[in-house]
């Protein structure tokens, strides 16, 4: 499975972990930054290549992150076709139904909020997690995806 994957400084550490454990597991990952720690980076510049990339490739996902992951959501849902969902912690659930009602391509962590054990399952809840297909959930997204 193709990622993407980007971070800015607060997320940096968690990305780096991450994208081995991706590795790992056989996905192709590309990394859009950052590259490396830099406290005065901006989540824009990184986010926004990373679910550019999502976009034009509907075969792939993206893992986003930040300190809280807010930003990070609203920058790529910004784009047309992302429909990027966020996760600080708690029942993975919220994931699960984030990928079977809307078809989410990004998952936005909060790794202020999260431990790097806890990213993982994060990630692999999302990956593994597939679309329902349910007629009213494709209805309510193509809905969305007229805006």
């Amino acid at each position: 499975m193709n990622i993407h994957i980007a971070s800015d400084h607060a997320g940096f550490e968690m990305k780096e972990i991450l994208k081995k454990y991706l590795i790992e597991t056989e996905h192709t990952v590309t990394d859009h930054g950052a590259f490396t720690y830099d406290a005065l980076d901006d989540y824009p510049d990184f986010i926004i290549p990373c679910a550019t990339a999502v976009a034009d490739d509907i075969d792939s996902f993206g893992i986003i992150l930040g300190g809280s992951g807010q930003g990070e959501q609203i920058t790529a849902n910004k784009l047309d076709g992302i429909r990027a969902i966020e996760y600080y912690g708690g029942d993975l659930d919220i994931i699960k139904l984030g990928r079977e009602h809307n078809d989410a391509n990004i998952l936005s962590l909060g790794a202020r909020f999260i431990t790097n054990d806890e990213s993982i399952q994060a990630v692999q809840t999302f990956l593994d997690t597939p679309f329902s297909g349910d007629d009213r959930h494709v209805r309510r997204i193509e809905k969305i995806n007229e805006l």
